[in-house]
C-alpha cells in the first residue's frame, strides 16, 4: 500500500507533505519538533495534522500486517485464488478484510459444522440448486443450518445488512432482567430506562452512560433496527430457483441466519463502533480540558503559603520560597474551638511576616471556603493575595513515588499542601507529576478505552510542555521527561548530571550528559531554556541549528545578536528574503524574528485573582435567581461544571450557554474561566444546582 497517498486522500493533504512527514517520523523526529522546526519540509503542518498522519500510518501498517496474516492462512489451506487475493489486496478496512476471511477462518464446532459431519451438506447443495427430494425434518434442519452459515459467511450479504443498520439501527435500553426497581443502583440510571433513539443522533455522553448502566447490570442495551424484516430482506434474493419447497427452506434458513448469526454479529460491530466513537469524543473533551488546565495562567515565582484544609484533622500549612522549595510546615486547628481559631489566625499572620509571604494558596476541597473565611479575618502587614486552588489529583501526587522521592521525610499531608502551593505558582510544572487521568477534568474517563486515553493525554501533555518551554536548570525530571526527544531515562540522567556538576551554563553543555546523542539534542534543544547562559539565544525558542544564521542576520545590519534582540529598529532593517535557503524558508525566518522580539515568551494567559461571593459559602445559601461569580472546573459534551464556592459544582447545560444554538460547550467557555452565572434551579433532594449564562449583563 502507498501509505502517503492513502493518508493524503483521507486527511485531504498534499501527498508530498505527507511523504516528508512520514520520513521525519520514521527517522525518530517528534510531533512538536516537526511542527516547530521543520515547517519548510512539511509545508507548515500543525501538531494536530502531524499527529493524525502518525496515527493513521500506524493503523494502515496494522491493516497490512493483518492482510499478510490472512493471505498466509488462506494459502496454507490451499484455497487462495487470484480473484480472492485481489479482493484482499484492495480491502481498505479491517471490517472488509475480516468479511473476506470469514469463510476461511478456522471455526469452532457450530451447528453447520456438525451438520456437515453428519452428511447433510449434499442436501443443502441440492436445496440451493432447487432440486427438491423427500427429506425428513432432521435432514432439512441440518441443511438449513449449513445454508444459514453460508449466508452469514458471505461478505456481500453482510454488507447489505450493515447498510440496513446504518439507515435504521436504534440505540435502546431497558431494565435488565431480574433487576429490582428499588435497587439503589437503578436510581443512577433511571433516566435511561426504556430509552430509544437513532444511533446517528445519540451523543457520546449518552452512549457511555447507557453502556455504563449495562456494565453495572442495571440496563440491557441494544443497537439494532426495531424490526428484523429489513435485515432478513437484505439477505434474501440470492438464489435463482423456482421450486417453492426449496425456496421455503431457504427463507427459513435466511431468517435463522439473520436472527442467530448475521444480526447479532453486525449488532456487535455497531456496538463496538458506537463505543469507539463515544470513546474518541469523550477522550477529545478530556484532552482539551487537560490542555486548558495545564496551560492555565501561572502566578509566577512568589513566596507562597499553602493550606490543605481540614475540619477535624486540622489544616496543614506549608511555606514555600519563590522557587517552590519547602521552608516550613505545621498544622493549625481553626475549626475546633474559638480559642484555636484565634491561635490559627495569629499563627498565619506570624508565618506570613516571617517568610515574607506574597500569596496564599487554599485547597478547594473539604473546609476550603471556611478556611478562606479564616484567612480573610487575618490582618497582614503587607498586601497578600489569597487564591482558591483546585485540589484535583493532589492526594494522588502526595502518595506517589514522585512525591516520596521529593519529600522522603514528610508525610502525605505535607506533600499535598506543597502540591497545592506549587500548582498556583506554575500549574504545568506541578501537574505533569500526576497521572493525567487522576486530575479529574474528564467525562467517563474510567469507561473509555484506557490505551487510547493514555496515548491521547500523553500527547496533550507533551504538546503543552513543549509549547511553553522548559527551564533546564530548575525543571523536575517529570517535566523534563515530556520534552521532545528526552523521555524518563534521559531526564533522569540530566537531573543527575545537574546535581553532580551544578547548573548547565548553556544548551551546548547538554552534550556532556551521558546518553545525550546528536539526535536527542536536535529534538530537545529548542524547547529548553538556559537563562544563565551567556548566549542570549539560549533564552529563546530559536534552535541551536539556526544560531549561525541569526549571527549573519545581525551582521547584515552591523550589530551583534544581543543588541539585535533589544533593538526593534535594527530588526526592522533585516531583509528576510536575503536569508531564504533550501533548508530555511520564510516560515522559519518569521519564527526567528518573533523570538528575537520576545525571547522565550510564555504563551499562557496572564494570572488574575478570583474571589467567590463572600455571602454564599454553603449549598443552603444558594437561591434561584442569584447571580454569582464562578470558575469553570470541567467541560463535558453536554455542558460545563462551575465552582461557585459551595462544595457542589453547578451545571450550565449546553442549552443554557447562549441565546443561540451551541454545538459544543467549548465554543462558549474554557477551563478555569472566571465568569458570572445565574442560578436557574436548586434541587435539594438530588443536591444539584442548575446554572445559566442567559440573562446576565
Amino acid at each position: 500500500m502507498n501509505y502517503a497517498t492513502s493518508i493524503a486522500n483521507r486527511l485531504e493533504l498534499n501527498v508530498r507533505q505527507v511523504e516528508k512527514t512520514i520520513e521525519l517520523l520514521e527517522s525518530g523526529a517528534t510531533v512538536p519538533f516537526i511542527a516547530r522546526y521543520r515547517k519548510e519540509v512539511t509545508g507548515s503542518l500543525n501538531e494536530v495534522q502531524i499527529a493524525a498522519i502518525r496515527d493513521l500510518l500506524i493503523r494502515l501498517k496494522e491493516l497490512d500486517k493483518r492482510r499478510e496474516a490472512i493471505l498466509s492462512s488462506i494459502e496454507e489451506q490451499g484455497k487462495l485464488t487470484e480473484s480472492l487475493r485481489e479482493k484482499i489486496d484492495r480491502a481498505e478496512s479491517m471490517t472488509e478484510l475480516e468479511d473476506l476471511y470469514l469463510p476461511y477462518r478456522p471455526k469452532r464446532r457450530t451447528r453447520a459444522t456438525i451438520a456437515i459431519e453428519r452428511g447433510y451438506e449434499p442436501i443443502a447443495n441440492a436445496i440451493e440448486h432447487g432440486q427438491w427430494q423427500a427429506w425428513d425434518d432432521e435432514d432439512l434442519q441440518g441443511a438449513r443450518d449449513i445454508i444459514a452459515e453460508r449466508i452469514s459467511d458471505d461478505a456481500t450479504a453482510r454488507q447489505r445488512v450493515r447498510n440496513v443498520f446504518m439507515r435504521k439501527a436504534m440505540l435502546s435500553s431497558t431494565l435488565a432482567r431480574g433487576v429490582d426497581v428499588d435497587d439503589e443502583q437503578v436510581g443512577k440510571f433511571e433516566s435511561w430506562i426504556d430509552w430509544h433513539e437513532p444511533i446517528a443522533k445519540a451523543p457520546s455522553h449518552r452512549v457511555l452512560a447507557l453502556f455504563r448502566g449495562e456494565e453495572a447490570g442495571v440496563l440491557k442495551v441494544h443497537v439494532r433496527p426495531d424490526s428484523d424484516d429489513d435485515g432478513i430482506a437484505a439477505l434474501s434474493g440470492r438464489w435463482n430457483i423456482t421450486d417453492r419447497r426449496c425456496l421455503e427452506q431457504i427463507e427459513m434458513a435466511t431468517a435463522d441466519s439473520y436472527k442467530r448469526l448475521v444480526g447479532p454479529s453486525i449488532e456487535n460491530e455497531f456496538r463496538k463502533q458506537l463505543k469507539e466513537h463515544a470513546d474518541r469524543e469523550a477522550i477529545r473533551v478530556f484532552a482539551e480540558n487537560l490542555r486548558q488546565l495545564l496551560l492555565a495562567a501561572p502566578m509566577g515565582q512568589k513566596r507562597t503559603l499553602a493550606i490543605d484544609p481540614g475540619f477535624r484533622t486540622g489544616c496543614k500549612v506549608v511555606c514555600l520560597d519563590a522557587q517552590g522549595q519547602l521552608l516550613h510546615n505545621e498544622t493549625i486547628y481553626p475549626f475546633t474551638s474559638v480559642r484555636e481559631e484565634r491561635a490559627a489566625i495569629a499563627k498565619l499572620e506570624a508565618l506570613v511576616e516571617a517568610f515574607r509571604i506574597e500569596a496564599i494558596a487554599i485547597g478547594n476541597g473539604t473546609a476550603g471556603r471556611e478556611t478562606e473565611e479564616v484567612v480573610q479575618r487575618c490582618h497582614f502587614k503587607n498586601k497578600v493575595i489569597a487564591i482558591s486552588v483546585s485540589e484535583a489529583g493532589a492526594s494522588v501526587y502526595s502518595a506517589s513515588e514522585v512525591a516520596r522521592r521529593e519529600f522522603p521525610d514528610y508525610d502525605v499531608t505535607v506533600r499535598g499542601a506543597v502540591s497545592i502551593g506549587r500548582r498556583l505558582m506554575d500549574p504545568l510544572s506541578e501537574l505533569v507529576k500526576i497521572d493525567p487521568k487522576s486530575i479529574g477534568v474528564g467525562q467517563y474517563q474510567h469507561d473509555v478505552d484506557q490505551k487510547m486515553l493514555a496515548e491521547s493525554l500523553a500527547d496533550t501533555v507533551v504538546s503543552c510542555v513543549n509549547s511553553v518551554g522548559v527551564e533546564l536548570n530548575t525543571a523536575s525530571r517529570e517535566l523534563l521527561s515530556y520534552v521532545s526527544g528526552i523521555g524518563p531515562s534521559l531526564a533522569d540522567k540530566i537531573v543527575q548530571h545537574r546535581n553532580k556538576n551544578g547548573a548547565f551554563a548553556s544548551r551546548q553543555a547538554l552534550h556532556d550528559v551521558k546518553g545525550m546523542g546528536d539526535k536527542a539534542f536536535e529534538q530537545c534543544a529548542g524547547f529548553l531554556r538556559v537563562r544563565e547562559s551567556d548566549n542570549p539565544l539560549d533564552h529563546s525558542a530559536v534552535h541551536p541549528e539556526r544560531y549561525a544564521l541569526v549571527g549573519r542576520m545581525a551582521a547584515s545590519v552591523g550589530t551583534d545578536v544581543e543588541s539585535l534582540m533589544h533593538d526593534k529598529e535594527m530588526r526592522a532593517r533585516i531583509k528576510l528574503d536575503d536569508f531564504v535557503s533550501d533548508d530555511c524558508g520564510m516560515p522559519t525566518l518569521q519564527d526567528i524574528m518573533r523570538e528575537l522580539e520576545k525571547p522565550g515568551l510564555d504563551p499562557r494567559a496572564r494570572f488574575e485573582v478570583f474571589e467567590f461571593d463572600k455571602n454564599v459559602t454553603r449549598f443552603e445559601d444558594v437561591r434561584e435567581g442569584m447571580i454569582l461569580p464562578g470558575i469553570v472546573t470541567n467541560i463535558t459534551a453536554f455542558g460545563a461544571f462551575v465552582d461557585i464556592g459551595v462544595h457542589q459544582d453547578g451545571l450550565i447545560h449546553v442549552s443554557q450557554m447562549a441565546n443561540r444554538r451551541v454545538n459544543t460547550p467549548s465554543e462558549v467557555v474554557h477551563l478555569h474561566q472566571h465568569l458570572k452565572v445565574k442560578v436557574l434551579e436548586v434541587d435539594s433532594r438530588r443536591h444539584r444546582i442548575s446554572l445559566t449564562l442567559k440573562g446576565i449583563e
